[in-house]
């Protein structure tokens, strides 16, 4: 067994894009580390790192990245290229926000930059990510919320070529039972929340996702009846209405 742990935060893995709706329930997986679900965004929270800031009078702190062993680099290769081998697929979601309230639902994603988290009634949610913007909606509250995907944890999901280094701190890692868990952070922007992922190590595939938001809230999304490479319907990921 292989275990890391950095020093950020009390971040866990799913609920930062959650925080973009008050009455959003965590999209994060019950122990997958990919943004999995509405909940992933709270608006509140998300809409609170979409807002301009104050300037601050220093810069933000570089975030404390771990130390990796030659065993886990090697094992972060492989997850790099399980993740980037995969281009599209679909499958059923269980989402557990911050507060422990459970929904389910279908995501579908297709990289680069776009994903959709349709929830199972009665759940009043739907997540879509395009154009550059994922885009919550609460049908029950009649609230949208919009956030540049550059500053939510799922962005770094949906790129074109995902790294996990570059440009991105590794803030924790752990292989054990069968699963491997990678959490990072965008290293110019910590506190824009973490993204936490988790494989199976036998074949290497995502298993589940959590994202931590900029207040520490956690959602968490795990999958199941995954499909890659799937031919996705055009429209799936057409923008719900935006406020002008």
């Amino acid at each position: 067994m292989t275990s890391r742990s950095g020093k950020f935060s009390a971040l866990c893995l799913a609920h930062a894009l959650r925080a973009a709706s008050p009455g959003f329930a965590s999209l994060g997986a019950a122990s997958l580390a990919v943004v999995g679900g509405a909940s992933v965004l709270a608006a509140p929270a998300l809409a609170e790192q979409a807002a301009p800031q104050a300037a601050a009078p220093a810069p933000a702190e570089a975030p404390q990245g771990i130390t990796l062993s030659a065993a886990d680099k090697v094992w972060l290769g492989k997850i790099e290229k399980a993740l980037n081998s995969v281009s599209t697929f679909q499958a059923h979601m269980q989402q557990l926000d911050a507060e422990g309230k459970r929904a389910s639902g279908v995501v579908w994603m297709q990289r680069p930059g776009q994903m959709r988290l349709a929830y199972d009634p009665p759940t009043p949610l739907l997540l879509v990510a395009s154009q550059g913007k994922v885009v919550f909606r609460d049908n029950q509250l009649d609230q949208t919320t919009v956030i540049p995907m550059e500053r939510t944890p799922l962005g770094l999901l949906l790129r074109q070529h995902v790294s996990l280094a570059n440009d991105v701190t590794i803030t924790g890692f752990q292989h054990e039972g069968g699963l491997v868990q990678v959490t990072l952070v965008r290293t110019s922007s910590p506190g824009d929340g973490s993204l936490t992922l988790v494989f199976y190590d036998n074949p290497v595939a995502l298993r589940s996702w959590s994202v931590v938001d900029s207040q520490g809230r956690e959602t968490r999304v795990t999958l199941f009846d995954i499909h890659s490479g799937v031919a996705i319907p055009p429209g799936t990921f057409t923008l719900p209405a935006q406020p002008d």
